[in-house]
C-alpha cells in the first residue's frame, strides 16, 4: 500500500512538474526580432559574413537587396521552413525568414525575424524552434527585441485594434485561370517593376500549389506612402532597428494572388507603436492603402 501511494505521488509530481512547464512554454513573452549581433564595421563586410555563417548552417539564401542606404536584408529559407509552410494554411508567408544588417550610429547590428513568434503570427502548424536554434547559432542571439511582446495565444490571435484586420482578412489581388497562370504573371509582373514594386526573391511551397514572393516598395511625392524608407523613417526609431521588417509579401495561393493587409503586416513587428503622436501610426496612415493599391495595380490581370 506504501508503494502505492508513493508510486501515486511520484506519478502525480511529474504530471504537474510536466503540466507546469507546458503552461510556461505557453506563456513565454515572444518579441518580433532578435539582436544577433552589434560591432564595428561596414554593411558589406557583415552581410558577406552573414551569408556564408546561413549557407553554413544549411540555409539557402533565396534573396537579398538594400531598400535603403546603410541597410542590407538576406531573405533565406531551409527544408524546415519549407516543410511547416506546406503543412499550413497560408504558410507560405513563414516559407522565409529574413536577416537584416543595419548601420545604426558607429555600429553594425546583425538582426533576424524571431521564427517562433512568425510562426505564431502565420498561424503555422509548427513553432519553428528548430529553425530559431539554427539561426541562433549561425548568428548569436543577443535578445529579443521590438515590442514589449505576447505570448503565442495571444500572438495566433492578433490583431492591431478593433476594426483592424486579422491574418486571416488579407486583400486579394488577382484570380487567374490556374495557379501555374497566376504564378507565371506575378513574376513577370514584378520583374517589370511596375508602379514602383519589384521583386526580391520567390518561394515555391513543395507539393502544394503556393508561392510567396518578397517585394520591394518604392514610391516618392503622391506615392511616397507606399515607400519603405519613408515608412521605416517614420516608425523604426529605436536603437536597436528593426529592418528585417522588409520586406512585402505577396502569396499565390491556388488561383488567387493575395497580400496582408498592412494594418495587419505592419503591426505584427511594431504592435507596440502609438496610435497618436511622434512616431506613430497615425503618421503612415495613408500606407496601409497606398501599398495595397500599388500591389493590385502591378499584379492584377
Amino acid at each position: 500500500m506504501v508503494r502505492l501511494t508513493m508510486k501515486s505521488i511520484l506519478l502525480s509530481a511529474l504530471f504537474l512538474f510536466s503540466s507546469a512547464n507546458a503552461l510556461a512554454a505557453d506563456d513565454a513573452i515572444l518579441k518580433p526580432f532578435v539582436l544577433a549581433s552589434k560591432n564595428e564595421g561596414t554593411v558589406a563586410e557583415k552581410s558577406a559574413q552573414v551569408k556564408t555563417a546561413l549557407t553554413t548552417a544549411g540555409f539557402t539564401v533565396v534573396g537579398e537587396y538594400a531598400p535603403y542606404a546603410g541597410a542590407d536584408i538576406i531573405i533565406v529559407t531551409n527544408d524546415e521552413l519549407k516543410k511547416n509552410a506546406a503543412a499550413s494554411d497560408f504558410g507560405g508567408y513563414g516559407a522565409v525568414q529574413r536577416v537584416s544588417v543595419t548601420e545604426a550610429g558607429k555600429e553594425v547590428q546583425v538582426s533576424y525575424t524571431n521564427p517562433i513568434y512568425m510562426s505564431n503570427v502565420y498561424r503555422m502548424q509548427g513553432d519553428l524552434s528548430a529553425v530559431a536554434t539554427s539561426l541562433a547559432t549561425a548568428l548569436g542571439n543577443v535578445e529579443e527585441f521590438g515590442a514589449k511582446g505576447m505570448t503565442a495565444k495571444q500572438a495566433r490571435k492578433y490583431h492591431y485594434m478593433i476594426g483592424m484586420e486579422y491574418f486571416d482578412e488579407p486583400s486579394v489581388l488577382a484570380e487567374y485561370g490556374s495557379y501555374e497562370e497566376a504564378v507565371q504573371a506575378v513574376d513577370v509582373k514584378l520583374a517589370s517593376n511596375k508602379n514602383g514594386v519589384s521583386k526580391v526573391y520567390r518561394v515555391d511551397v513543395p507539393g502544394k500549389q503556393e508561392s510567396v514572393f518578397g517585394v520591394a516598395l518604392k514610391g516618392e511625392g503622391d506615392n511616397k506612402y507606399m515607400d519603405e524608407q519613408f515608412i521605416m523613417n517614420e516608425i523604426d526609431f529605436h536603437d536597436v532597428k528593426s529592418t528585417a521588417h522588409l520586406p512585402y509579401e505577396v502569396l499565390v495561393s491556388g488561383t488567387k494572388v493575395y497580400a496582408l493587409y498592412a494594418r495587419f503586416r505592419i503591426a505584427i513587428n511594431f504592435p507596440d507603436l502609438s496610435m497618436m503622436g511622434k512616431n506613430s501610426f497615425m503618421n503612415i496612415k495613408a500606407a496601409p492603402e497606398a501599398i495595397r493599391k500599388a500591389l493590385q495595380n502591378t499584379i492584377q490581370k
